[in-house]
């Protein structure tokens, strides 16, 4: 198991990183939280992870709080909810969102994640309301704006396609949310609407 990975920030952008650690390129899968939070390229990062080892792949998570994967945790211990169902949740909501809408057992807003039907999303709610209450420590997110029109759309386009959105599908979504909002969206909010 890789408890974390610490070293060097070699790309990044809002689905995955490469984090330089002595020499070994680690590829971790990242929600949009991990990724607003986390420092630019060239820079020193520090990620908790969680491997999830399947059949025909490793796949490393990575999360700049702790409390973020223990969320992550909570969510794919849930039937239904895999690694990347979770990630997509994580990056259409903060978490300390989720853990309020679990907590008021706001149906809807956990059933407006893309990929959360309405048997998940009582699934999700039934079996973490009572954790989600005792644990009852919620934090706060963090935005940066997006750097260009073009890069705004295809740094979007990107994370939607590698979290399973077909790319037409989300390149549509995307330019109905940009005529909608305009340039002066966030990619974080871009994908975070075309996710719902």
């Amino acid at each position: 198991m890789i408890a974390y990975v610490d070293g060097t920030v070699t790309y990044k952008d809002p689905a995955f990183a490469v984090i330089d650690v002595q020499g070994l390129g680690y590829e971790v899968r990242i929600s949009l939280q991990t990724y607003t939070a986390m420092p630019d390229v060239g820079k020193r990062c520090k990620l908790v992870t969680y491997l999830n080892i399947r059949e025909d792949a490793h796949v490393l998570f990575g999360f700049l709080e702790s409390d973020e994967k223990s969320l992550f945790l909570d969510l794919i211990s849930i039937s239904g909810v895999g690694p990347s169902t979770a990630l997509v949740m994580l990056s259409s909501l903060s978490s300390p969102e989720i853990r309020q809408g679990i907590i008021d057992e706001d149906l809807r807003l956990i059933q407006s994640i893309k990929g959360i039907g309405l048997k998940t999303a009582q699934r999700v709610i039934l079996e973490l309301s009572d954790k989600m209450r005792k644990d009852a420590m919620l934090t706060t997110g963090v935005k940066t704006p997006a750097s260009s029109n073009n890069a705004l759309k295809s740094e979007a386009l990107a994370a939607l396609v590698t979290l399973g959105i077909p790319k037409a599908t989300a390149e549509k979504s995307l330019d109905v949310i940009i005529k909608r909002e305009g340039y002066e969206i966030t990619v974080e909010q871009l994908i975070k609407l075309a996710l719902r």
